[in-house]
């Protein structure tokens, strides 16, 4: 997938501790993502929860590995 332009670490980290917290299912962190990051509108913030949910598997393997 393609990486949004927008796309920060620092928006990964927060949905990372999204879906820590268990707040919301991460279907719903859209509005959650846009309440933090004031500047994103919604197309930003979808396309962004998108490509977070598509990495996450892979970002989190990587993790674990220390890369």
């Amino acid at each position: 997938m393609k990486k949004p332009k927008e796309l920060t670490e620092e928006h990964l980290v927060f949905l990372d501790g999204l879906r820590g917290s268990g707040i919301t299912n991460m279907f719903g962190a859209r509005p959650y993502l846009m309440k933090r990051f004031k500047k994103l509108n919604s197309t930003q913030a979808n396309e962004i929860l998108i490509y977070w949910m598509d990495t996450f598997a892979e970002r989190q393997k990587n993790y674990s590995q220390g890369t």
